[in-house]
């Protein structure tokens, strides 16, 4: 008979859990304990595999803690997950990885690897449960392999509105492909848990070394298509970095998680940016402020005045430091996807690069300066204009033409000359790191790039000569010869 397991007590679920299903507990779980005493010949076999599922990671004794304590202080959560790690942790929320123990209970279509070959496991021989058959014969049983999920320990430091935003927009964009989505939530007092999927994945630090181009398109691939999904919403990300997108490149798929800084365009600061002007109308009010301002005096004198009058502007800056778009460190209040795109673009100028992080500012007055380095005061005078603000800068080692996508990738990976496959990558580069937003590239038309579309299939490991690729694979193609004469002669 089906069983249905109602929440703990003290603990309010956000969202119901579809219809329940019949109960496999794992053996030796604290369910399986509740559904029948153990014999003593079991309690062995269970001591075993409780072992086996205790020295999956190695956990450092103050992450034990930090997890005795989440347990101790939200009631019943030990009684749907087992806690196994800390797998993150960041300014608003700690992530665990945890056994899910009510897997089979509730509806799972949230699971991409629900289905799988590999969902049940047969114990090795000589830890394997035994039952007994109707006639008394002793049989071996299946059980269920583990399944993980995440656990996102919201800060109470967190304002609510904050965290039913993130809430709301995760349960919105459930279905979408290559989007973490929320499984549920619960709430005790004043301390809220998210439910994710846990995604296993590389970290990105020690992967970006040796990814070739042909890793690169899959990488973007997958992360333009959730991008695409979450744009097609009109909601910003505002906080895309390696680390919030994880990717695993044995399946070649990635997942993007962590919406706290997420919002819906237009959602706040609604005023308009001179930039949603047409051109005509942004180059009078600038002329109007640009002469209003220096016709008042002859001479102009350096630094800020001691107490300016004019009305401060607003605008959400919010994101990680060198990952975020122009327009946001120029406030402003014009805001739309194509912030996200220009975070895409700094992953993309990573990898090619070899550098992480590229970008390593203190404050938003070095991260523009960083940008003028590459882009010349040139363009950037423009792109500051386009919003109202005025670049100006006395430093005499930036140039004002700035330099090209490719000489800075040569420079930086320090190669002598990129392939075509990195080229083409560089175009790519090109047209989502434009410091014109409405120039920039979005995600539906990143994923028609010739990169995608058209790839060229010529790449090097890092630190190659390009030059010697063309007679490597041709020594490739000879040894495959010899190797099929000596199969001959054997």
């Amino acid at each position: 008979m089906s069983t249905h397991h109602p929440a703990p007590t003290g603990i309010f679920e956000l969202q119901k859990p579809g219809p329940s299903r019949p109960s496999h507990a794992l053996a030796g779980s604290r369910y399986a304990r509740d559904e029948g005493a153990a014999t003593d010949s079991d309690a062995s076999v269970m001591e075993h595999e409780d072992e086996d599922l205790q020295d999956e990671e190695d956990v450092d004794e103050s992450v034990k803690e930090d997890m005795k304590k989440l347990e101790d202080t939200f009631p019943g959560i030990s009684d749907r997950f087992r806690l196994v790690n800390r797998i993150g942790e960041g300014t608003f929320s700690t992530v665990y990885k945890a056994e899910d123990l009510l897997y089979d209970h509730y509806r799972n279509d949230w699971d991409m690897f629900q289905g799988h070959q590999c969902d049940s496991w047969t114990s090795p021989p000589s830890k394997k449960r035994r039952v007994e058959g109707e006639r008394g014969q002793s049989l071996p049983t299946k059980r269920q392999k583990p399944r993980y999920v995440a656990l996102k320990k919201i800060y109470v430091t967190s304002s609510p509105f904050r965290i039913q935003n993130e809430l709301e927009l995760l349960h919105d964009l459930r279905g979408c492909r290559s989007v973490c989505p929320l499984i549920t939530a619960f709430r005790y007092q004043d301390q809220v848990v998210a439910v994710l999927p846990f995604f296993p994945h590389t970290d990105f630090r020690i992967q970006y070394r040796t990814f070739l181009v042909a890793d690169m398109r899959h990488y973007f691939r997958s992360l333009f298509t959730a991008l695409h999904s979450v744009h097609k919403h009109n909601i910003l990300h505002r906080d895309i970095k390696p680390t919030n997108f994880l990717y695993n490149p044995e399946i070649r798929e990635g997942v993007l998680v962590d919406f706290g800084l997420a919002e819906r365009e237009g959602s706040e600061y609604t005023g308009t940016c001179l930039c949603a002007n047409p051109s005509y109308v942004r180059r009078s009010r600038l002329l109007q402020s640009y002469y209003s301002t220096h016709c008042s005096t002859s001479t102009l004198s350096a630094g800020y005045p001691k107490n300016d009058s004019r009305p401060s502007r607003r605008a959400n800056r919010a994101g990680t430091r060198g990952f975020r778009a122009p327009e946001v460190l120029f406030k402003c209040t014009s805001q739309t996807t194509k912030i996200d795109m220009w975070s895409a673009g700094v992953i993309l100028l990573t990898l090619l690069g070899r550098r992480f992080p590229f970008f390593n500012s203190a404050d938003d007055v070095d991260a523009t300066i960083e940008m003028a380095s590459i882009f010349g005061t040139r363009r950037m005078k423009t792109a500051a204009a386009m919003h109202g603000q005025i670049f100006e800068t006395n430093i005499p080692t930036i140039g004002e033409k700035g330099y090209s996508w490719e000489k800075l990738v040569k420079w930086a990976s320090c190669v002598e000359e990129l392939t075509e496959s990195e080229k083409q990558a560089t175009r790519l580069l090109a047209g989502l790191m434009e410091l014109d937003p409405y120039k920039r590239l979005s995600a539906r038309d990143a994923l028609q790039h010739e990169f995608f579309t058209d790839p060229i299939e010529h790449d090097v490991e890092w630190g190659g000569n390009p030059e010697d690729s063309a007679e490597s694979v041709e020594e490739d193609e000879a040894d495959k010869d010899d190797e099929a004469d000596e199969v001959a002669m054997i």
